[in-house]
């Protein structure tokens, strides 16, 4: 008898999983637009002024500005409510009832120009940086003497643009 012998072979092929990378790219974007807040402390000429006699009396308060960093602004203030008019600088009152007491705001230190809103009168230019800012109010009252004791008091209105 004849043995046949038969082999059956199989092969069996591997394929490799080749490994890659493919590069792409992801835009990103943002639009940052210029913003400003300014807030105000109060203009304190003092508690206990002696009327008489009294010369002028020099105060100073603080506004406080953040602006977008490179943003250029604009600070402007109005007349005051007691001043019958929001352009009327050189009439800004200070009102206690019925009575008033002249007094006026500037832009410097030496008290030369009056703060207002640039058309008859002096603003205050600055460049925001992003953090806050403080910028000085001058204030003056002329003189006291002859005053109705009181409380006088004005709201004047900032205005900042930019």
């Amino acid at each position: 008898m004849a043995l046949t012998a038969v082999a059956l072979g199989a092969t069996v092929m591997a394929h490799e999983a080749n490994a890659g990378t493919v590069n792409s790219s992801l835009g990103s974007s943002v639009l940052v637009t210029s913003a400003c807040t300014v807030s105000g402390s109060t203009l304190n000429f003092g508690n206990a002024l002696n009327p008489v006699n009294a010369g002028a009396v020099d105060a100073t308060s603080t506004l406080t500005v953040q602006c977008t960093a490179t943003t250029p602004y604009t600070l402007s203030l109005n007349a005051g409510v007691n001043a019958g008019s929001a352009t009327n600088f050189a009439g800004r009152l200070l009102k206690s009832g019925s009575y008033t007491l002249p007094y006026q705001l500037y832009v410097d230190s030496g008290r030369s120009s009056v703060w207002g809103n640039g058309t008859a009168s002096a603003t205050y230019s600055g460049l925001g940086t992003g953090n806050t800012q403080s910028v000085t109010i001058y204030g003056r009252l002329p003189s006291l003497t002859g005053m109705a004791p009181g409380v006088y008091t004005d709201t004047v209105t900032v205005t900042i643009s930019y």
